[in-house]
């Protein structure tokens, strides 16, 4: 009697999820493995390349970890409590300046695609704009504003914006160019217009290019609000803290290290957001458009 080949267990969203956590955790484990053990070898052995190593440079993790529990000043509130605060403080920044960016950059993509002599003669400028460094900019930007009367966490909004921006409009501009030709001629021969091709074709198509863009601007926009909160003299953000505690790193290295894990966590909350949005959008697309 033949053997009666039998189904593969389906694999399912739990199993799925659980292979993730165990590799995040074996990832983390193996990376707090390799700061602990480079730290010791090179306390050890005395080698000074490419730094020297000691508590100052190089700060037992938990140190960092006890430092958020720790208060910066006699009598006050924990790190955490303040380091909270911040990351709320520049969250929000970091979100207005990532919402206008992304809207304008799509917005910008939208136009050009529909004009091959302005893309022509605009994505050059586009590209320039991102060659002129954030911290020459930041200065710029808060001044002209605040002697506009600008608030100063508009300003810093506007920078994030300006890091958002740029990946979002050359990246969805290559999404609006990515439909099959096919399916253009297809659109065409029913005489369809250009917005009906552009919103149900163009657009459609362009998700995961603009997706992918997202996510990269989930994280700059974060960097732009943190470095504008510093010309923008504004005192409750991650850029102040970073900045303060940068003063006493010589006494006082877990604190501003505690402040570095704050501002990668909150970058790290708007990755994963874009991402849970993407699957939201994009479960269900057709194979040619996801």
């Amino acid at each position: 009697m033949d053997d009666v080949a039998t189904p593969a267990a389906p694999v399912t969203l739990g199993s799925g999820v659980a292979r993730r956590l165990v590799t995040g955790v074996l990832v983390f484990a193996a990376l707090v493995g390799f700061w602990e053990g480079y730290k010791w070898l090179w306390q050890t052995a005395g080698w000074t390349w490419p730094f020297a190593v000691d508590d100052v440079t190089m700060p037992h993790l938990y140190k960092i970890v006890e430092a958020f529990w720790q208060p910066t000043t006699t009598g006050g509130p924990p790190l955490i409590q303040s380091l909270l605060h911040a990351t709320w403080f520049t969250g929000k920044e970091a979100l207005a300046g990532f919402l206008l960016g992304a809207l304008i950059g799509f917005s910008i993509a939208v136009v050009l695609s529909q004009s091959g002599f302005l893309e022509r003669g605009l994505v050059p400028y586009i590209v320039a704009s991102q060659t002129v460094p954030i911290l020459a900019i930041a200065p710029m930007v808060v001044v002209g504003l605040g002697s506009k009367g600008v608030a100063g966490w508009k300003a810093v909004a506007i920078l994030a914006a300006y890091l958002t921006f740029f990946p979002v409009a050359i990246n969805t501009l290559r999404g609006l160019h990515s439909p099959d030709p096919r399916a253009l001629e297809l659109m065409h021969s029913y005489a369809a217009g250009r917005w009906k091709v552009l919103w149900r074709l163009r657009v459609p198509a362009s998700l995961p290019y603009l997706f992918s863009a997202l996510k990269i601007s989930a994280t700059a926009c974060v960097i732009g609000a943190i470095i504008g909160e510093t010309p923008a003299s504004l005192q409750g953000g991650l850029g102040y803290a970073l900045v303060n505690f940068n003063q006493y790193y010589s006494t006082q290295p877990a604190n501003l290290w505690a402040t570095i894990v704050a501002c990668a966590l909150l970058g790290i909350t708007f990755f994963l957001a874009v991402v849970i949005l993407e699957r939201l959008v994009l479960k269900r697309a057709p194979e040619h458009v996801a």
